[in-house]
């Protein structure tokens, strides 16, 4: 027998298990094989993230389990049809992004972020693949300058020089303009061998191999010699005026706060600029203080100037990429936690040892 405390609330009754429900939803035969997958592996990833059981049987969709894990079965169900539908080929990757965006509960159609093209060339499409990239790219199209900050691998950089690439195709602006600072030379740029391009060229090669997956190789060099596409370290930049360009500043986080206000003063007519960089990844010597932590704490509250902030599950490089940089965040909380409360013994000891009056 149960017994009930003074609130009324009984002790020791087994409580009622959640009811099971099932859900069965009609496809369009044809966006049935490729929502499977190949050898059903995304069928496979559904089962192994979801909770609800699934069961496909010709065109139909049998879902079981308990309400809320039906609701959100349905739900991811009803949105990979959705991108497939659109023409568009469905990976393990791509379920997985779109469970994580629709149990984050916000608003947006994970088929609207995951078929938005941005460019196209030889079969291959450039795409946002999370939420937060999405957001980036429109928030490229809406204002004149934007800061993409976020960890390696989160597409900051790449997806930037896409939408470079397709304002010069559509005519949105005559050039393109990349440039890096080669902080990591420093002195020793003077010792490296070869010509002053040849000695810059490693700091700008990333900018290079991205151009490449972007546009036909053999067009790339006429295209530097006419001055349509300039790459270029950031002291090039001093002195110039940028007009009816497309202006990328990579590596951001390595330039001066002096470097960083000269090089948004570049900024002319009809043109527009992106600045990406990872604060957590600063190499400027003598702990200098990073020109994208300034303007971060300066620009944040100008009209047409838009900070996207990228994190961990943003990461479209391997999985483990993600992992790394979660881990390393912990890390560096954990050691900031115990230094400040290093800080604080030292100063109550010190407070203990000082001559009272």
């Amino acid at each position: 027998m149960s017994e009930q405390d003074q609130n009324g609330e009984t002790f020791g009754a087994t409580r009622p298990a959640e009811r099971t429900v099932r859900s069965s939803i009609d496809l369009p035969p044809e966006t049935v094989p490729p929502l499977l997958g190949s050898a059903d592996e995304n069928l496979r990833a559904l089962e192994r993230i979801l909770d609800a059981d699934i069961h496909v049987r010709g065109n139909a969709v049998t879902l079981t389990g308990k309400p809320g894990d039906v609701a959100l079965a349905e739900r991811v169900i009803t949105e990979l049809a959705a991108i497939v539908g659109r023409g568009q080929p469905l990976a393990p990757d791509a379920v997985r992004r779109t469970v994580g965006m629709l149990t984050q509960g916000l608003s947006e159609s994970p088929a609207e972020v995951l078929t938005l093209d941005i460019l196209s060339r030889r079969g291959k499409t450039i795409r946002p693949k999370t939420l937060n990239q999405k957001r980036y790219v429109d928030a490229i199209d809406a204002n004149t300058i934007v800061f993409g900050v976020g960890p390696a691998g989160t597409g900051k950089t790449y997806l930037a020089m896409a939408k470079a690439v397709q304002s010069l195709q559509t005519k949105q602006v005559s050039r393109i303009i990349l440039t890096r600072p080669a902080v990591e030379a420093g002195e020793r740029l003077g010792f490296l061998p070869g010509t002053l391009h040849e000695k810059i060229d490693p700091y700008l090669r990333p900018l290079h191999d991205a151009l490449h997956d972007m546009m036909d190789p053999e067009a790339i060099p006429k295209l530097m010699q006419s001055g349509i596409i300039e790459v270029a370290p950031l002291a090039y930049m001093r002195g110039r005026t940028l007009n009816d360009a497309f202006i990328i500043l990579d590596e951001a986080q390595n330039t001066t706060a002096e470097q960083m206000k000269m090089f948004l003063t570049r900024l002319g007519f009809g043109s527009k600029v992106v600045v990406t960089g990872d604060v957590t990844q600063v190499d400027l010597p003598g702990g200098a203080r990073s020109g994208l932590r300034a303007a971060s704490e300066i620009l944040g509250d100008i009209d047409d100037i838009h900070f996207a902030e990228l994190n961990s599950s943003d990461v479209v490089r391997h999985r483990l990429v993600s992992d790394i940089v979660d881990a390393y965040e912990r890390f560096e909380a954990d050691r900031d936690g115990k230094v400040e409360l290093g800080n604080r013994a030292q100063r109550r000891a010190a407070h203990s040892r000082s001559p009272r009056r």
